[in-house]
């Protein structure tokens, strides 16, 4: 008999911890007749008693205040709700139509802090995606000049350096949505915008990385070989940045050879090639002119012709090149005579 009450009283047990999800998750729903009221899940943290009644009626007067468009009033108790019950069932909601009040009002940072205020309490809640795509749209506004407003009336400054830092939030939240991939890709151009051009070449390295099979990582590919390529300052220079632009076309072409943007990689690919090629031929004619180094100078005009042989620096090299042939034929080696053959001293014997 025993046995028979443990085995039933086990089986009661499990069926209702390993109850299917949907089952054991409450949702508070709306409706203009009755209010809020909490629909299914038996394991729900619903308020009961005093506070569940205090809670559900402040929640009715602020939707009642919402629908009135009395948004100061219905912010007030929706703010009140999530500070007193934070970990009700009420709270989540409360911070969501905070959020949404506040973004109509175009009070874009409140409105970003009540999501993420969702996003790290309560990362399960049902509206996660909806949440991560209205910060995403808020950041994108902030980003794309969008001037938030102080208490919904004053306009702000506008704020690029803000709209960056939310869509790195969106990335450090929600890495494995849609939306950490696209916010990468926006740092990237909010960076250029504010001219952080490392910055921005760090943003799509991580997209890269991170997002190998997106569909925005040709996109990325492409961008980090045009940002390398902006950073080259002449065939003067130090071609570090044209030497990474270089193997980020080439990367792009080999891996996305069908993408629309394969006639600008090859017309970057082949103005990077140029670059370095005309940097090999200032350091050869500077052999040559200023050092007489023949030796030297014919290196670097070989490597002029190496990097891109088809082009017109190349053909430059190569009349350089013949040049320099030239001249070292003429130069007669320089022999060294011989050391003077030296016979050993001669040993001296003494006998005693």
């Amino acid at each position: 008999m025993r046995r028979l009450l443990s085995a039933t009283l086990f089986a009661v047990l499990a069926a209702f911890l390993f109850a299917p999800a949907p089952c054991a998750r409450a949702e508070l729903v709306w409706a203009p007749g009755t209010g809020w009221r909490v629909q299914g899940g038996a394991l729900a943290p619903v308020l009961t008693g005093d506070d569940g009644r205090n809670a559900l009626d402040l929640m009715n007067k602020a939707r009642a205040a919402e629908e009135a468009h009395q948004i100061r009033s219905a912010l007030k108790s929706y703010e009140k709700v999530a500070k007193k019950w934070p970990n009700s069932i009420y709270a989540a909601e409360a911070f969501f139509r905070a959020g949404r009040l506040y973004q109509a009002r175009r009070e874009y940072y409140k409105a970003f802090d009540s999501y993420q205020n969702i996003l790290q309490r309560y990362p399960n809640n049902e509206k996660f995606t909806q949440i991560v795509a209205e910060q995403y749209r808020i950041a994108s506004l902030l980003l794309d000049g969008a001037r938030p407003y102080m208490w919904g009336v004053i306009p702000g400054f506008k704020n690029r350096e803000r709209s960056v830092e939310y869509f790195e939030r969106i990335v450090a939240t929600a890495p494995y949505s849609d939306y950490a991939p696209l916010s990468l890709m926006n740092v990237a151009r909010g960076q250029k915008q504010l001219g952080g051009t490392e910055e921005a070449i760090d943003a799509l390295d991580r997209m890269i990385n991170t997002y190998p099979r997106s569909v925005l990582t040709p996109d990325a590919y492409l961008k980090i070989a045009q940002t390398h390529a902006s950073l080259v300052e002449g065939p003067a220079y130090d071609q570090g940045s044209t030497k990474e632009a270089i193997t980020y076309y080439e990367d792009y072409l080999i891996l996305f050879p069908g993408d629309t943007g394969a006639a600008t990689a090859e017309k970057g690919l082949a103005d990077m090639k140029r670059m370095l090629a005309q940097s090999k031929l200032v350091i050869a004619d500077y052999y040559l002119k200023y050092r007489r180094n023949y030796q030297a100078a014919k290196v670097f005009y070989n490597e002029a012709i190496t990097v891109y042989p088809d082009s017109d620096v190349a053909a430059k090299a190569k009349v350089k090149l013949a040049e320099v042939e030239a001249r070292l034929a003429k130069q007669k080696p320089v022999l060294l005579a011989p050391p003077p053959v030296t016979s050993p001293p001669k040993k001296k014997w003494l006998f005693f």
